[in-house]
């Protein structure tokens, strides 16, 4: 509790305000570097690496496709394809707001409905596909080093997802996708690194993507390391 801003554990008038909590901005600093990527939650890496073609590695034998993660998003397939990710999953223990790893600007947000399968470790590794079957909701921003792709990835006893820009996503659990596009028109102020863009009501996992030759991963990370919100964790190239 001494991380929190607000310490005072009983206070909290519901267990989400306590389990979503806000922490100090001290105790989670930025990577301050310019071209520096930061993980955008704390947790523990998945997987990370490159995107072969359309195949991303969920688990060892375990693949899925971007256009099984995406969707019917087929020019958002085409601008990550041979790119790069990492898949980050957080804990119940786990810090459980979502952050900017670079700064940029929302261009769309898509619920797509589906399972809510755990997304622990264990069953990773077991269910085929489980990233591209479960609830999922996935942001668009335009950034210096080209596109990005945040995915938020329900799971079991997830009670909600929600963004800064538009509240709660779910509940309620829609039957069907929905798109929202954010233009001149109807702006969503752009984002600095390091700011909150969302939350997860119990633990999860998201998904970054970017781009062919956009960014290089810290060769120092790999599946099974635990990071922290605002680390390092990539360098982009502009």
């Amino acid at each position: 509790m001494s991380l929190a801003v607000n310490e005072n554990a009983t206070s909290y008038k519901t267990f989400n305000q306590f389990f979503t909590r806000a922490l100090k901005p001290e105790v989670r600093p930025i990577a301050p570097d310019v071209n520096s990527i930061v993980s955008p939650v704390d947790g523990t890496i998945s997987q990370i690496g490159p995107i072969n073609d359309d195949a991303i590695v969920q688990a060892k034998g375990h693949h899925y496709s971007l256009a099984q993660l995406l969707g019917d998003h087929n020019e958002w397939c085409d601008i990550f394809k041979d790119g790069l990710f990492t898949t980050i999953y957080l804990s119940p223990r786990d810090y459980h707001r979502i952050h900017m790893p670079c700064s940029g600007t929302l261009k769309q947000m898509t619920y797509i409905p589906g399972k809510l399968f755990s997304v622990s470790p264990l069953t990773t590794r077991v269910i085929p596909g489980v990233f591209a079957r479960n609830e999922r909701v996935l942001c668009f921003f335009e950034t210096e080093f080209g596109p990005l792709a945040l995915i938020m990835v329900g799971a079991m006893i997830v009670g909600g997802m929600e963004t800064v820009w538009h509240g709660n996503i779910t509940p309620p659990h829609r039957d069907r996708i929905n798109h929202w596009h954010y233009t001149e028109s109807s702006p969503v102020t752009p984002f600095n690194k390091g700011d909150e863009m969302g939350r997860f009501n119990i633990g999860s996992t998201v998904i970054l993507l970017f781009g062919k030759n956009r960014i290089e991963w810290n060769n120092q990370l790999d599946a099974e390391m635990s990071v922290t919100m605002g680390e390092k964790i990539a360098d982009g190239k502009n």
